[in-house]
Formats: structure tokens, C-alpha cells, sequence
């Protein structure tokens, strides 16, 4: 369990620092870069992203013959927190939601014909993707067991009747990784399918606006009334939705760790260099016992966040499925994203709360973070049925529950 990256992966780590300092941040402090929806323009997106593969840089989980870097886990939490640094960092160096979580389970799982026509043009940035599981009331949401999209056989095709809600980025997305129920079946009643933007017997009916700010091609509103979806692009085998869930929503909740590590990390900064520079009352507020309190309990949380995360990024590489541990991280580092833009608007003052800084723009994304990939009650649930079963070898040093 030593946490030490490898020298290859530090100096990783230390080009994408200095790749996102030279690069990426210019474009963030202009805001003539972003959109109407406050992320980075796509065309501007397009640049730097050229610039990243040009540094060798691209893709860090994608696999090699598609033009990734097939880095392990732990390599993401390094490079994954360094990257959003940058609220645009991941999207440079393409390591964000939710094409991230969906190259990484077409990766593990996809056939070679899959990944030829899903996987490689999501990889090469050419198409974007979309994972679409929740549905409204009373469908299923953290419950995939709830799901009432169904697929149903007809003709040798499966056909699609449904609808999905809050699907990112499946306005601007061409490749969607689809779970609708095939039977009634409680443990084998879902499937994974794949299918196109192209194809008839689908619609978005709406971009749902939200709080903000929001991923490129929103949050939607989707029906299925007749989507035909060929075997080909049954993803693994009729009756596994459920593992296909399983294991694209793992690593993706810890990925999501790793970047609001990396945002968390960026709000302490700007408050730090603000209570350098500011005085009040004839003293910095540096130098205040308050503000030193509230920094340090920052870092410490910050840290306690950062450790859960690579821990279960281990379990990982080891071929575990670190569910609990994952579990931890996602609770422990959505609370601290949260607290940290809070206490950094909080010294920054006026300043904070407007658009002069970046953190007003993390304190409202900071708020989803305790809902996306399961609501922060849900894995504390989690957490208290391995302690039920596991008693006192719920704090045992081994590799986790085998994948």
C-alpha cells in the first residue's frame, strides 16, 4: 500500500501541472472562452486539446491502439487531481465525465468490433458519449433495479420503449451506452445496448436547466418510442445491465473523486493567496488564529479525501471492486469540494461570491456532487451493510472484495 507514483507516473504528473498552468488556465481567466452554459467552448476546446496529444498527454485510461495511454488507476489520481487544477483541465487532456466512465467500460468489456466502431471515435475526441440509466419516478435512479425502460424482441431486433431524465451530455453526444430492462428477472432483468444519435425511434424532449454549471450537451430528458438496436451492439450479454452498471459506476465515482480533489485543492489556493494580500482591522487575515483554523481543518480534509481516494484506486489495480471503499471516497470528498468552495468564498467575501473568481462556479457544481452516481445517503447505507456483514473486519488491511 505504498502510494509513492512511479517516476513515470510523476513525471506524468508534473507535465500535465505544467500543461494546465501554460495552457489551460489562460483559457479559463478569459472568459470569452466559455459558453452560454459556463463551460469551454467547444471550438477553443478543440485547440488545447490538439495541444495535449501533441504533449503526449491524452486520454490517461483509453488504451493504447486507440491513441490512449492505458494508465492504472492509481496513475489516474494523480493526473485526474493535477489536470482539474483547472475547471477545463480534464476536458484538455480528455478525463472527464461522461465520456471518461464510458471509455473505461467499453474498454473492459467492449468486443473488438465494439471498441472499433464505439470506443475509438469517443477516444480520438471525434464524437462524444452518454450513459443513459436514470429515469424519472418511479423508474429507476440509484436503484437500477427500479429501471422500466424496456427492450423488447421484435423481428430479430430489440426495440426500445422508455424514457430516461438528467442524461449528461446527451444533447451534444452521438455514441449512448443505453440500460433497459429485458426481463423481470431481479438480478439478471437488465441489458446494455448500444446505439447512435442517427438512429430513429429516440428524442431528447428537453434540456432540463439546472443549477449549473453545466457538462457540454446538458443534462436531458430522453423517450425511447421504438429504437431498434441490433445483437451486434448488445454490450457483454443479454441479462448482465446490471454488471455492466457495476462496472462503469465504480471507477467513475472515484474518477469523479479525483477531479473535485483537484477543484477542492484550487479553492484553497485562492483563498490562501487572498488572506495573504488582504488586511483588516491593522493584520492580514493570514495572520488571524479564525482563518489559519479554517485552512487547516481545509488541508486536513482535503488529505483525508485524497488517501480514501488512492486507497480505493489500488484496491483497483489489485482486481478488486473496492465498492465500500470507493463508497468512502465519494462521501468524504463530495462533503469537502462542498466545504471547501464554502470556505474560501467565505474569506474571499464579496469577491468570493462573484464571478471574479471560479468559486462561486464550484460552489454550485460542488452541490451535485452529494446526488451524481448515487446520493451521498445511499452509499453511508452501503457502508452499513458491509459493517453489518463484515463486523470487525470491516477495517481490515486487505486487497477488498474480489472483482
Amino acid at each position: 500500500m505504498d502510494f509513492t507514483l512511479s517516476p513515470e507516473v510523476e513525471a506524468l504528473r508534473r507535465n500535465v501541472r505544467a500543461f494546465v498552468a501554460e495552457h489551460v488556465l489562460p483559457l479559463e481567466d478569459d472568459r470569452a472562452n466559455w459558453d452560454a452554459h459556463e463551460n469551454i467552448r467547444t471550438d477553443v476546446l478543440a485547440g488545447v486539446r490538439a495541444k495535449a496529444r501533441a504533449a503526449g498527454l491524452w486520454a490517461p485510461q483509453a488504451p493504447k491502439q486507440y491513441g490512449g495511454m492505458a494508465l492504472p488507476v492509481v496513475a489516474w489520481a494523480g493526473i485526474y487531481e493535477e489536470a482539474a487544477r483547472s475547471l477545463f483541465g480534464p476536458l484538455a487532456i480528455h478525463c472527464m465525465a461522461p465520456d471518461d466512465g464510458n471509455m473505461n467500460l467499453l474498454a473492459r468489456v467492449g468486443t473488438p468490433a465494439q471498441q472499433d466502431k464505439w470506443l475509438a471515435p469517443i477516444v480520438a475526441g471525434k464524437v462524444r458519449s452518454s450513459f443513459a440509466m436514470t429515469e424519472p419516478h418511479p423508474g429507476g435512479g440509484s436503484d437500477p433495479g427500479m429501471i422500466r425502460t424496456r427492450a423488447e424482441r421484435r423481428g430479430g431486433k430489440w426495440v426500445v420503449t422508455g424514457r430516461k431524465w438528467f442524461i449528461t451530455g446527451a444533447e451534444g453526444a452521438a455514441h449512448f451506452i443505453l440500460i433497459a430492462r429485458t426481463s423481470d428477472d431481479p438480478r439478471r432483468g437488465l441489458t446494455a445496448f448500444l446505439h447512435h444519435k442517427g438512429q430513429p425511434g429516440w428524442k431528447i424532449l428537453r434540456r432540463i436547466p439546472i443549477m449549473g454549471p453545466e457538462e457540454h450537451g446538458g443534462h436531458c430528458e430522453i423517450e425511447y418510442d421504438g429504437l431498434e438496436i441490433a445483437d451486434e451492439d448488445v454490450l457483454m450479454q443479454v441479462g448482465d445491465g446490471l454488471k455492466a452498471t457495476q462496472i462503469r459506476l465504480g471507477p467513475a465515482r472515484l474518477t469523479h473523486c479525483m477531479r473535485w480533489l483537484g477543484w477542492s485543492k484550487r479553492c484553497m489556493e485562492i483563498a490562501q493567496d487572498y488572506v495573504n494580500r488582504r488586511e483588516g482591522f491593522g493584520i492580514r487575515l493570514a495572520d488571524r488564529e479564525s482563518v489559519q483554523i479554517k485552512l487547516g481543518e481545509l488541508a486536513h480534509q482535503i488529505q483525508i479525501g485524497r488517501l480514501l481516494t488512492m486507497h480505493a484506486a489500488w484496491q483497483l489495480d489489485q482486481g478488486a471492486r473496492a465498492r465500500k471503499e470507493i463508497s468512502m471516497a465519494k462521501i468524504q470528498v463530495a462533503d469537502t469540494l462542498h466545504q471547501a468552495a464554502d470556505v474560501a468564498i467565505q474569506l474571499n467575501g464579496a469577491r468570493g461570491y462573484s464571478k471574479d473568481t471560479v468559486l462561486e462556479w464550484i460552489y454550485r457544481y460542488a452541490r451535485s456532487a452529494r446526488l451524481v452516481d448515487g446520493a451521498s445517503e445511499v452509499h453511508k447505507m452501503v457502508l452499513a451493510r458491509f459493517l453489518r456483514d463484515e463486523g470487525r473486519d470491516f477495517w481490515g488491511w486487505g486487497s477488498g472484495e474480489s472483482a
